[in-house]
């Protein structure tokens, strides 16, 4: 090759190697004009679609400047975007080269001074980047946690998860990459092996799994709270006032784990959620707090209180109010059923069953809808017992105004008296007790019951009946025969009439003469305690106190003749005879007596029969005989003799200081009498 060929070859080879190098003087160019400039270089740019079939591209880049006046050129090959004000863009398909690749930089000026990008190469409809995670929620399902967000587009996804517990941030986040399952509306994602029971905080993003160039999206972060596995434990108070109860609610706050990401209470009752009674609010009260208050009529209404966090719900915990019914509930003597309402009063009522305050079918009216009101009407049933309530708005609070029974119609009852017993029979009564008919089956308001009673004998069949208070399960039948047997019948009776039935048959004891014998031994036995004890009694005494004895005194009767001729000789002769009587005197110890002075007055003779009686008789005789005698004989003189003896013997104790002896002699007793001297 000659000279002359050297440029024409040296062109050729320019030519060649423009292709080649092209993009590298390119880039040696802007980085020598970015080192000359005085601003910090963005960054490249990513150029995208949010979905395969949008016709938007989203150019986004991202640079560190506190510079407010910053501008940005967005170039696409010769295409140029000039004056932006922001870090990212967005272009329509039409001004861009989508099917081949394209360089694309972004070229920043902030005052004089101005820097660029590193350019980047992409075949633009090949690149779909979708948004962060949006609308995510979370649930648990054991210790697996499950996660839905929007969906960016019908098919699949893939998801990156990044999760570390909440409680332990210096822990490293682990990563978990999984498809998702998508239902047209949502991405469906589940993180296995976690702890129910702990709260974590959690990254996700995700791409596209059918796009060419698929880009991750930017980070969606969420707080996961644990489970909440119990219902709140609610306390309630209430307080009567005027026709309208005041319900205080408390209830203790979620475990830590579960508020982490803040924990509200959702409340909502049978009556209203809140206002007036009869004035429905179909949203339930949400508040973050563990205390409410609210008011309620008088009728009965459950409570319910959830709570709920990111994760999902807890148990529903119901609290129930029953009704507050009047101690002296009586039947509705007049309704409105039949008349127009205004608009703050309604009426409840409800089917009154075996005594449950607690309804399940409500039927509740109110003026609002007159319409509606009529068919509602029409749900009240004949034969079933309702509680009947009238409410009324006071002051944007529920007052119950009237409360009573109520029957639309009424029947017999279809049943019996459930379990109709006897016991404790006797000869003449029965103890009879059962249980009260069903309300289902009463259909009507029992006025009392009919208790009859027949002897069951073919010569009488006379029925005798009784009414007893509805009120009463128990009673005695009496004044029956004894050793009969008797059928029983228990009936229901309404205003309508009676309803069926309940028998039971029964014996009375027969009587029995051993009653009669057990009476005579009882009184037999009586008799003989007395007696016993009389005796016991005496005895006692006689130990205790020692009877006194009673001299005895015979009877004198003298003997007269009826004359002296008819007396016999002898008798006339026979003369007085007197004892003699000697009396001795006693020395005190110490003196000297003679020895014929101790028997002084000695008692010689005996007595005949120590009575009086026999000597005066036989002084008659002797004097009947004769009259005279010898003068020492004569009784006068006798009784001298003993008077001077007496006379003397007590001179001699008066002088003598000692003991005297008495001999003393009366109606033939002979008394021994000692004295001590003074």
């Amino acid at each position: 090759m000659g000279l002359r060929d050297f440029p024409q070859y040296l062109m050729e080879t320019l030519k060649g190697w423009s292709s080649l190098y092209k993009y590298a003087v390119v880039f040696i160019f802007l980085t020598a004009v970015s080192k000359g400039s005085a601003c910090e270089a963005p960054s490249s740019p990513e150029c995208f679609r949010r979905k395969a079939n949008e016709s938007v591209y989203m150019c986004e880049w991202s640079m560190n400047t506190t510079e407010s006046d910053v501008t940005f050129d967005l170039n696409f090959n010769k295409t140029k975007i000039r004056n932006i004000k922001q870090t990212w863009s967005q272009v329509n398909e039409e001004q861009l080269i989508q099917y081949r690749p394209v360089h694309i930089w972004v070229e920043a000026r902030t005052g004089n001074s101005s820097c660029t990008s590193p350019y980047r190469s992409v075949v633009l409809r090949d690149t779909v980047k979708y948004a962060a995670p949006r609308n995510i929620f979370m649930s648990w399902l054991k210790n697996n946690l499950s996660l839905r967000w929007s969906a960016e587009e019908e098919h699949p996804a893939l998801a990156e998860i990044q999760f570390q517990r909440n409680d332990n941030p210096s822990e490293s986040w682990e990563k978990r990459i999984t498809n998702t399952t998508s239902n047209n509306l949502e991405y469906n994602a589940t993180v296995e092996n976690l702890l129910k029971d702990s709260a974590y905080k959690v990254q996700i993003r995700h791409r596209s799994t059918h796009a060419r160039n698929p880009l991750w999206s930017g980070w969606s972060d969420v707080t996961v709270p644990a489970e909440l596995e119990q219902k709140p434990e609610v306390t309630m108070a209430t307080i009567l006032l005027n026709g309208t109860r005041k319900v205080m609610l408390t209830w203790k706050p979620m475990p830590h784990a579960a508020a982490a990401s803040g924990v509200n209470y959702s409340l909502t009752d049978t009556q209203s959620s809140h206002g007036c009674h009869c004035q429905k609010n179909r949203y339930p009260i949400i508040t973050p707090q563990n205390t409410h208050t609210t008011y309620v009529s008088f009728s009965a209404v459950n409570i319910s209180v959830i709570a709920k966090n990111a994760a999902g719900y807890s148990p529903r915990a119901i609290v129930q109010v029953p009704a507050e019914l009047a101690a002296d509930l009586k039947i509705c003597d007049k309704t409105l059923l039949n008349e127009t309402l205004n608009r703050t009063t309604c009426l409840e009522l409800y089917e009154l069953q075996d005594g449950d305050s607690m309804p399940k079918n409500v039927i509740t009216l109110t003026g609002r809808k007159k319409k509606k009101a009529k068919q509602i009407r029409r749900k009240i049933k004949d034969y079933v017992r309702y509680l009947y309530f009238e409410h009324r708005c006071d002051d944007g609070k529920p007052q119950t105004v009237k409360m009573c029974i109520f029957y639309e119609k009424e029947g017999v009852p279809l049943r019996e008296p459930q379990d109709l017993i006897s016991f404790s029979e006797t000869h003449t009564s029965v103890n009879l007790s059962w249980k009260a008919i069903p309300l289902v089956d009463q259909q009507g308001f029992l006025t009392h019951y009919g208790l009859c009673s027949v002897k069951i004998s073919s010569q009488n069949v006379l029925k005798e009946c009784v009414n007893i208070s509805a009120s009463l399960m128990k009673y005695r039948l009496e004044n029956l025969a004894p050793g009969m047997k008797y059928n029983i019948s228990l009936v229901g009776v309404t205003r309508v009439g009676k309803g069926p039935e309940a028998t039971v048959t029964i014996n009375t004891l027969p009587e029995k003469p051993v009653n009669v014998w057990w009476s005579l031994g009882l009184l037999f036995l009586f008799f003989l305690m007395t007696t016993m004890c009389t005796c016991i009694f005496k005895r006692i005494k006689i130990k205790i106190l020692p009877p006194v004895p009673t001299p005895v005194i015979p009877d004198f009767i003298p003997y007269q003749p009826e004359s002296q001729c008819d007396l016999p000789q002898e008798s006339l002769e026979r003369k007085e005879e007197v004892h003699e009587l000697t009396l001795h005197q006693l020395h005190p110890e110490g003196k000297s007596v003679p020895e014929d002075a101790e028997e002084t007055d000695v008692l010689t003779g005996e007595w005949d029969n120590g009575t009086d009686e026999d000597v005066e008789n036989k002084r008659g005789d002797s004097r009947m005989s004769g009259g005279s005698s010898d003068q020492s004989l004569d009784p006068s003189s006798t009784d001298d003799a003993l008077r001077s003896s007496r006379e003397g013997e007590m001179m001699d104790l008066e002088q003598l200081d000692n003991k005297i002896a008495m001999l003393i002699y009366r109606n033939g007793l002979v008394f021994d009498v000692k004295t001590d001297s003074p």
